[in-house]
């Protein structure tokens, strides 16, 4: 199972509480200080950044796998 993680970067306000929550360092915080998927591959849809985000900015969507017969 995948997982897709979409950012409301007008509710971001760049706190970093979900770059630092994040097991697998799929997160980062850019230039600008707001956050954005540095790593998406390695993401394993535990759901910590969208639990622990105060502002309901990050949202996983976890997707299943077609399985090849």
């Amino acid at each position: 199972m995948n997982s897709e993680i979409s950012i409301k970067m007008a509710r971001c306000k760049g706190c970093g509480i979900c770059v630092a929550f994040c097991p697998k360092q799929v997160l980062a915080l850019d230039a600008l200080g707001k956050v954005q998927v540095a790593n998406p591959e390695a993401c394993i849809g535990c759901g910590m950044c969208e639990m622990r985000c105060p502002d309901y900015a990050i949202f996983v969507d976890k997707i299943e796998k077609a399985v090849a017969k």
